[in-house]
């Protein structure tokens, strides 16, 4: 485990291949950059990469801020840059998930010149907001209703993430949380950063169509897993991995 520092917080990575051309591993909400690992797409990636997974601000063995203004998109993207700082690195593939797609999208606003390309998954570019009333009348609960206990307990059907969770401080996940939920759209500064984008979506994942519509706006490959929800997306490494390696390579 290694430690980067960015706005005064440490933040945690870990890193494996043999040399090859670097690439970030951004997770999302209540997981840890183990958890890239854990579902077999490091080990894969190892073979032609250098592999740097990040445990974000809040999560891991990192620092665990309790104010929500320290996981501002600002701050998040300052993250990922001060650990390519770290290993003297100028520039690296991004693939994020989720709260690691957002993270993502926020390096490609404020720092595009760090980026030679980005992966993203399961997040929107105009928001986390984006689909969030859908899903509450899908789920027949109230437009008001806190998101953030439907999140959580999507995250507790997961034993690892179970263990990530429990090791970790309940006040930091509430304000990274609050943060992320209530960040601006981001999707037209993606547009106009240059970084070539390739965005996929489990079919059956909210946001999937948003992030069809604009990879279909703008250009940018997108693909779907099928039959997939968010969660379960992340889990496809084997119909992941074959639409993302060329896209790396």
């Amino acid at each position: 485990m290694y430690f980067a520092r960015s706005a005064g917080h440490r933040i945690a990575y870990q890193v494996a291949g043999n040399g090859g051309p670097p690439v970030v591993l951004h997770p999302g909400m209540f997981e840890d950059g183990g958890h890239w690992a854990h579902l077999g797409y490091t080990k894969v990636l190892a073979a032609t990469h250098t592999v740097i997974a990040i445990d974000p601000l809040g999560l891991g063995a990192g620092d665990a801020p309790r104010d929500p203004a320290a996981y501002a998109a600002e701050r998040r993207a300052a993250s990922v840059t001060a650990v390519l700082d770290d290993l003297g690195l100028d520039r690296a593939a991004f693939w994020g998930y989720s709260l690691g797609a957002m993270t993502g999208y926020a390096v490609a606003a404020h720092a595009p010149e760090r980026l030679t390309r980005l992966v993203a998954g399961g997040f929107d570019p105009d928001g986390f907001r984006s689909r969030v009333p859908a899903v509450l009348a899908a789920l027949g609960l109230p437009g008001d209703h806190d998101v953030y206990a439907i999140v959580k307990e999507g995250a507790l059907a997961d034993p690892y993430q179970v263990a990530v969770i429990e090791a970790g401080d309940a006040a930091a996940y509430r304000a990274n949380y609050d943060a992320f939920s209530r960040e601006p759209a981001l999707g037209e500064r993606l547009a106009a950063s240059g970084v070539p984008v390739l965005m996929y979506a489990g079919g059956l994942d909210p946001w999937h169509d948003p992030m069809r519509d604009f990879a279909l706006a703008h250009g940018a490959p997108f693909f779907t897993v099928p039959g997939a929800d968010h969660g379960e997306a992340l889990r496809r490494r084997d119909d992941v991995l074959p639409e993302v390696l060329p896209f790396l390579a």
